[in-house]
């Protein structure tokens, strides 16, 4: 079996767009799928959050992007059997400068990354909250579409005309194959009437493309990273767990789907 790869992406920060990527990662691993989750954010939010120390690492995204390191010298296991991490330092800061003197330049994540094809069902690529150069790589390599998180918070659509206007010029240009494969609500206080417009307004913004599974605004979800951990880890009976474990299931029944069609076609 080939990898599919999906790629997180919103250019607005503080969407839990790591948190997304990390625990639907973990999930599915539980789930018993082989998962590699690919930190292209120099910040490396989804590397802390799995428990990886970004000052102990020997070789990271950078060493892979500028020094042509095989990506499987760069390979972290996790506390979680299946899910694995190629793990960002803060020196992928300068890549961006160092990646566009560079052929074939937003290409250089889909390439390091098909020997990882045969050995992963899924592999996540968490971007950063920019559409630079690192994230037009994530979204090249992306061969199954990208998941966008939305936050169900004040101007939750303003500036993502800029993120899907990129995603079209990478499917005319690099990535043919390029598409939304969903939007995930995030952040959800069910106490506020605004929380509950702003779905309604994504869902008719995104037709067909939102998830039913909404992730709520949970004290869990923010501690997890804070200690290393995903929400299946850290505090598996919280609401925030129980979200994204839905959210996993209805992503597999989504995947199940797509394939009967296919072989239906």
């Amino acid at each position: 079996m080939t990898a599919r790869i999906y790629a997180f992406a919103n250019q607005k920060g503080g969407v839990a767009k790591t948190t997304t990527s990390v625990n639907l990662g973990a999930y599915l691993a539980a789930a018993g799928r082989r998962v590699l989750i690919v930190d292209t954010d120099p910040q490396g939010n989804a590397t802390t959050s799995l428990g990886i120390d970004p000052r102990s690492l020997a070789q990271s995204l950078y060493n892979v992007l500028i020094d042509q390191v095989p990506i499987q010298k760069t390979l972290t296991l996790t506390d979680r059997v299946g899910l694995d991490l190629v793990p960002s330092t803060t020196d992928l800061a300068g890549a961006e400068v160092e990646m566009a003197r560079r052929m074939a330049r937003e290409r250089l994540l889909e390439r390091a990354l098909r020997p990882m094809l045969p050995l992963y069902d899924y592999i996540l690529i968490d971007e950063p909250p920019s559409l630079g150069l690192l994230t037009i790589n994530g979204l090249t390599a992306a061969t199954h579409g990208v998941i966008i998180p939305v936050q169900c918070e004040y101007l939750a659509l303003e500036g993502l005309s800029l993120l899907l206007d990129t995603i079209q010029q990478v499917r005319d240009v690099l990535n043919e194959r390029l598409k939304i494969a969903g939007v995930v609500l995030t952040m959800y206080d069910s106490r506020t009437n605004l929380a509950q417009q702003v779905v309604q307004e994504v869902r008719d913004y995104f037709p067909g493309e939102v998830f039913r599974t909404i992730i709520p605004r949970n004290v869990r979800l923010s501690e997890a990273p804070s200690y290393g951990q995903t929400i299946l880890s850290y505090a598996p009976t919280s609401a925030g767990a129980l979200a994204y474990q839905a959210l996993a299931q209805e992503f597999l029944e989504r995947e199940e789907n797509a394939l009967t069609r296919l072989a239906e076609a």
